[in-house]
């Protein structure tokens, strides 16, 4: 991951990057039991939501390399009257939402969560997911971690964050 200009930043204090970078490695590749659609649209709407163009960006990137619709991964912006998105999708973008607003999910967001991840790993790791990104865009942000070279913010249609 050190190409990634985060990283490049992060190892700076190796001790913390080699943690961030073991758990990226978990939720991202190995051990990970959170479908990786709704993994990266939670990542999107995070993104969106907090305005940090780095994080939206690589995971468009991401979640593109994974096959998932540009339309789809636009709609995180405006999800509550996505048709194109599924109901597992708008279950995990509210248990998003509910997190990012009041710190934690609501019971009705788990009851609809529970319905499409059906395994307590899942779940967990959906919370995990949720509060890791939410981090990242934090020291994102603060860090002010630019893009790397060549690398252009908010495709496809250039329209920026959320006030």
């Amino acid at each position: 991951m050190a190409p990634l200009s985060v990283f490049r930043v992060l190892l700076r204090h190796p001790a913390v990057a080699r943690e961030l970078a073991s758990t990226l490695t978990t939720l991202l590749f190995q051990g990970n039991r959170l479908d990786a659609r709704l993994r990266e649209l939670v990542i999107m709407r995070i993104g969106w939501r907090t305005g940090s163009v780095y994080e939206w960006t690589q995971h468009w990137r991401v979640a593109r390399g994974l096959d998932i619709p540009e339309a789809d991964l636009l709609a995180t912006r405006n999800w509550q009257g996505a048709e194109n998105l599924s109901e597992a999708d708008k279950a995990v973008l509210q248990a998003t939402d509910d997190t990012l607003d009041s710190g934690m999910i609501s019971d009705a967001s788990w009851q609809a969560c529970r319905r499409h991840l059906p395994t307590e790993a899942e779940q967990i790791e959906l919370v995990i997911a949720i509060g890791n990104w939410t981090m990242f865009s934090q020291l994102l942000k603060s860090l002010r971690i630019p893009l790397e070279d060549g690398v252009q913010a908010w495709p496809p249609d250039g329209e920026g964050p959320r006030p």
